[in-house]
């Protein structure tokens, strides 16, 4: 797979061998209470119980190994998330990593990023000085790029959640995923392969991917509002080009019901989720009625 070929569901097949024993297969819990809720039968994939606290573990593990051997040095942006796992993912194949982080990026986020043993470099919370950043880092370390969502390599690792979860329960419905850069999302499509209905969850204060997907035509991010720190980002061109032509839907959800949903996530499923993680029920519970029969909802983080 090229840096610009749109990845494959065989892609995400080889994807799962290459980070097998490297990433936790996660669990699938379920919830009486959020079904009763909700209207639906959930079944939560529970990736804020992954290494590095998120799904992004897996996009990132699967770019690294499969870098050549001669890459010592690999370098992305991210708010968090990311940046921890492509931390951890270095160091466990001995290569090291440089984080171009936004200087409002949760504490505990560059924490983690730090503490999985890579550089940060700090910028201003705008994706113009992210990438203008980096391109300084890259130039002066000589590292490779690991973008954090916009990569066929991200892309199929991500999609090994889904693939994960349709392993367990093949009839689901639908499956939910938020939408930021749109990685996961992506990857959840090209997993699905056309057997589940892929539902994309957003703020209201960051909908670039619906205004996108809906347009027709890529729009740029939206200034940093949401609390949903990791689904800040415009949608990928990679991405964007997959969900246009699987023509996935997105629904949004407001700041108060984002806010209130990881509160109730964690005191009903006793579980600790981040507001990017709470998007997608924040959504449903929105607009009841948009998630029905058996549905598969991937809890992307649990870094707060």
């Amino acid at each position: 797979m090229t840096a610009k070929a749109r990845p494959t569901h065989a892609d995400v097949l080889a994807a799962a061998r290459r980070i097998e024993g490297h990433v936790h297969r996660t669990p699938v819990l379920v919830s009486r209470t959020l079904d009763e809720l909700l209207g639906a039968r959930f079944h939560f994939k529970c990736e804020n119980l992954q290494r590095s606290g998120a799904f992004k573990m897996r996009g990132a593990t699967n770019a690294v190994r499969s870098l050549p051997e001669r890459v010592r040095v690999v370098a992305t942006h991210s708010s968090g998330n990311h940046g921890a796992a492509l931390a951890l993912a270095a160091a466990q194949a001995g290569r090291r990593a440089v984080v171009v982080v936004p200087r409002d990026a949760r504490p505990s986020k560059q924490a983690a990023i730090e503490r999985y043993g890579a550089q940060i470099v700090s910028c201003e919370p705008t994706l113009s000085a992210r990438e203008t950043t980096l391109e300084d880092v890259v130039a002066r370390t000589g590292a490779t790029f690991v973008p954090p969502y916009d990569d066929p390599r991200i892309v199929a690792g991500a999609g090994t959640a889904a693939l994960e979860l349709l392993a367990e329960h093949p009839d689901l419905d639908q499956i939910w995923v938020p939408v930021g850069g749109g990685g996961l999302a992506a990857g959840t499509v090209v997993a699905s392969a056309g057997r589940t209905a892929v539902m994309l969850a957003e703020p209201a204060l960051a909908c670039d991917a619906k205004a996108s997907l809906e347009s027709g035509i890529l729009q740029a991010a939206l200034p940093p509002r949401t609390i949903a720190d990791g689904l800040r980002t415009a949608l990928g061109r990679l991405n964007f080009d997959i969900l246009k032509r699987a023509r996935t839907p997105v629904a949004l959800a407001s700041e108060d019901a984002i806010e209130s949903w990881t509160e109730r996530i964690a005191a009903i499923m006793k579980i600790v989720v981040e507001p990017s993680a709470a998007v997608t029920l924040a959504a449903i519970a929105e607009q009841p009625g948009i998630a029905a029969g058996k549905v598969g909802v991937v809890l992307t983080g649990g870094n707060v």
